[in-house]
This record gives C-alpha cells, sequence and structure tokens, in this order.
C-alpha cells in the first residue's frame, strides 16, 4: 500500500493506493488509524478478486453476506469514516461490475484488491462521531465527536 497525503486548505486528502492481495477494508482502517483520521468522505475505484458485501437484514439486525467470487471492476465505492469507540470507524458501500455487465452492490464487508484499489479520503471540517442505535445495533452517525 502506497499513500500520500495532500493539503487542501485547512483540510487533509490522503490518496491510498491499495496493491494486490490486500483486504481493502483492512488497510482503509489502517491509514486512517495511522493519520488520526475522524471524519471523512471516501471515494475509490478500481478491482478486486473476491469480496464479501452485505445486506442489512433488519429483522436479524444483523449482515446477510453476500459473497462474490470472481474477479469484478470497483464502480463505485463511497462512504465515511468516523469516530467509534475512540476508533477510526469505515464505513461504505460498493456497486461491483460483473464481466457480464451485470452489478451486485452492498456494504463493503472484505474486498480482496486486484489489480488495484484507488482510494481518496477527504477530511471534513470536524470530527465525526458513531453511537450505537439500540433499535438496530448499527453504529451509526451521531453528529460531531464533541456533540
Amino acid at each position: 500500500m502506497r499513500e500520500v497525503e495532500l493539503g487542501d486548505g485547512d483540510r487533509r486528502v490522503l490518496v491510498v493506493v491499495v496493491d494486490k492481495g490486500e483486504d481493502a477494508v483492512a488497510a482503509v482502517n489502517e491509514v486512517a488509524q495511522r493519520h488520526a483520521i475522524r471524519g471523512a468522505r471516501v471515494t475509490a475505484v478500481g478491482g478486486f478478486a473476491a469480496a464479501d458485501l452485505g445486506y442489512f437484514e433488519r429483522e436479524k439486525r444483523d449482515y446477510r453476506t453476500i459473497p462474490v467470487r470472481e474477479q469484478v471492476e470497483v464502480l463505485s465505492l463511497l462512504g465515511d469514516i468516523a469516530e467509534h469507540e475512540g476508533k477510526a470507524a469505515l464505513h461504505v458501500h460498493a456497486v461491483l461490475g460483473r464481466r457480464d455487465g451485470s452489478t451486485v452492490g452492498g456494504h463493503l464487508l472484505r474486498g480482496e484488491v486486484w489489480p488495484t484499489l484507488e482510494v481518496v479520503i477527504s477530511e471534513v471540517g470536524a470530527s465525526l462521531a458513531k453511537r450505537v442505535d439500540p433499535e438496530t445495533g448499527l453504529a451509526l452517525l451521531a453528529g460531531t465527536a464533541a456533540s
């Protein structure tokens, strides 16, 4: 994995190139922790050799795993990074393109990068905070870390 930090006024922009074989979720979380990112937008494009997406099942209050066991293009990956229990918490959704042009999408649980994943992490003005919602059991954005 390679990364470069750029300035955008008083906010940082990190460009991360995730290497073949790395898990995209783990790599982005690692960068966010190392750079103390606590409030950011995340976008990316690239490819996966395989991935696990999730669909949140309301009744079960848990994700149903959608396994993707083929090479796919990451057509869109977007989400946020916010603080949860003192750590950076990545929350991203992905739309993956298959060879035949069909797509599959959901919450990105794991993505084995191949050949690359180009990620842009853009800080927002304040540290964002996530709090567990008692109804769903999910850590949801709850405003800024100071609120």
